[in-house]
């Protein structure tokens, strides 16, 4: 079978025994059998591109300025010729009235899946223009994007809002969270249908919530409670440092509207909780930080002593029946080797755990030492995933609901733009080479100016409107009422 473009392979040509500079970097990655066709072009000058696309004896040929399968031709290459093995692909390159063909590389074919859709916030690196934010969702399967929601839709001129940490009960797009601050702020909750925007603030916990994570079947979820603030850094290569002088731990009842605290010692700041699959295990991290008696500004003395913030892994067990949490345990002590640990995702099989580890602090996606570290569960052993990490900033990532993809953010190209990256991770936690997320221009995040941030996966896309979202932020959102602890 053969299928092309209007280009042909040339008959004259240099050979050349090195892999072609393209962007993005396609070369050798392993893709999911049912994702959207990769797109890619030369990363430099050329007066001409052609590619072979190739499984045996059943090749696609295209060429132009951009790479760009048809979704038909990919789809019968990748579906049903390359599952489980590789499509070859030869590249030549016209320059100066001369062809030469690079060294071929393969794009393996994984028989695994994965989830069809994912959802992220878009957002400009800037403080001044940083209203102007959506969060998107985006099929993997073709490149369909839509917006979930739209920050300037409850913007009014000087009363500006902002929208974060959108979350899923179980990748389920009709089980969701996300929170508006400043103007008509509040915590939207999407459930089976009903939209309800939730006022959490309460003289009983420290703030509102802020990250968030669903219990897995129970209408139940976890925030942490944070006071956050912000430095500028003039020399500091990281720019700017995100940190909290207080956090805790709450829990909220979706169906009772009923809060109360899990966590909230003052000598630790807990944050970015995760359920593991079983709904039976919390995990999170903490640093502990006491500050001094005298103290009369909390951000103050914590920018002073913002590099002494190094955070552990913990877990608390809990029971599904009573609601009720145990003590915590400690899981990685980061600091034992001068380190800060964040972001704790268990896999959906519960075998590992992944997370961030920086020299310290929490909000790692301004670190540029940011790297992925993977535990297993099983053995206690945890490892740098050097395999997919990069020399700038990895941070926020999330699993596929079958365990075998996980989704990341990285700084990898230009140390500025946080972008999202694809890795298969197999049954012994081993990632292979991550790729960029596909786009029909393969020069779209170049061109784009706005990073992706909080990527996560979900099984189909969110219904609900923008305008429905707007039209009930625009309501007076319900307050919570607070508990000594949540019962059934």
């Amino acid at each position: 079978m053969l299928a092309a473009c209007g280009h042909k392979i040339p008959e004259h040509f240099w050979e050349k025994n090195e892999l072609p500079n393209i962007y993005p970097d396609y070369t050798n990655v392993t893709v999911p059998i049912n994702m959207a066709p990769l797109t890619f072009q030369i990363d430099g000058k050329a007066d001409d591109v052609v590619a072979r696309l190739s499984v045996d004896k059943d090749e696609v040929i295209c060429g132009g300025p951009q790479i760009q399968p048809d979704a038909d031709d990919w789809r019968r290459l990748a579906e049903t010729a390359a599952k489980g093995d590789s499509i070859k692909v030869e590249l030549y390159v016209e320059k100066d009235g001369s062809w030469t063909r690079f060294k071929p590389f393969n794009i393996y074919v994984s028989p695994d899946s994965i989830d069809s859709y994912i959802s992220y916030r878009l957002i400009p690196p800037s403080y001044v223009t940083y209203e102007e934010l959506t969060i998107n969702q985006r099929c993997l399967e073709n490149y369909d994007e839509s917006v979930i929601y739209d920050n300037m839709l409850c913007t009014e001129g000087a009363k500006g809002q902002c929208i974060n940490c959108h979350n899923y009960q179980q990748y389920n797009p009709e089980r969701m969270q996300f929170h508006a601050r400043q103007n008509m702020g509040g915590t939207i909750i999407a459930y089976d249908g009903d939209v309800k925007k939730i006022n959490m603030r309460n003289d009983s916990i420290l703030s509102a919530g802020v990250y968030p994570t669903w219990h897995p079947w129970l209408p139940l979820i976890v925030y942490s409670t944070n006071m956050t603030g912000q430095i500028f850094h003039s020399v500091n290569p990281n720019k700017i440092e995100v940190f909290d002088s207080e956090s805790d731990l709450i829990a909220y009842d979706v169906q009772k509207n009923e809060i109360t605290n899990i966590e909230n010692d003052p000598a630790e700041m807990e944050c970015f909780p995760f359920w593991a699959p079983d709904g039976k295990t919390l995990y999170y991290c903490s640093a502990h930080f006491e500050y001094s008696d005298t103290v009369t500004d909390k951000g103050k003395e914590f920018v002073a002593r913002t590099q002494e913030a190094k955070y552990n892994l913990y877990k608390k067990s809990f029971n599904p029946e009573t609601l009720q949490f145990g003590p915590r345990e400690l899981v990685f002590a980061a600091d034992s080797i001068d380190k800060s640990a964040t972001l704790p995702r268990v896999s959906p099989d519960g075998r590992y755990l992944m997370f961030t580890l920086a020299k310290y602090g929490v909000f790692h996606i301004w670190h540029h030492d940011a790297e992925l570290w993977i535990m297993d569960l099983q053995t206690g052993v945890a490892r740098n995933m050097e395999e997919i990490n990069s020399p700038d900033t990895e941070s926020y990532h999330s699993w596929s609901s079958n365990g075998r993809w996980v989704m990341f953010s990285s700084r990898r190209y230009d140390a500025n733009y946080t972008r999202p990256f694809i890795a298969h991770v197999d049954a012994n936690g081993r990632g292979s080479k991550p790729f960029e997320l596909p786009c029909a221009n393969p020069d779209h995040h170049r061109q784009l100016l706005k990073s992706y941030n909080v990527p996560e996966f979900m099984r189909g896309p969110v219904a609900i409107k923008p305008q429905k979202f707007a039209d009930v932020l625009k309501q007076e959102a319900t307050p919570v009422k607070y508990v000594n602890k949540l019962s059934r």
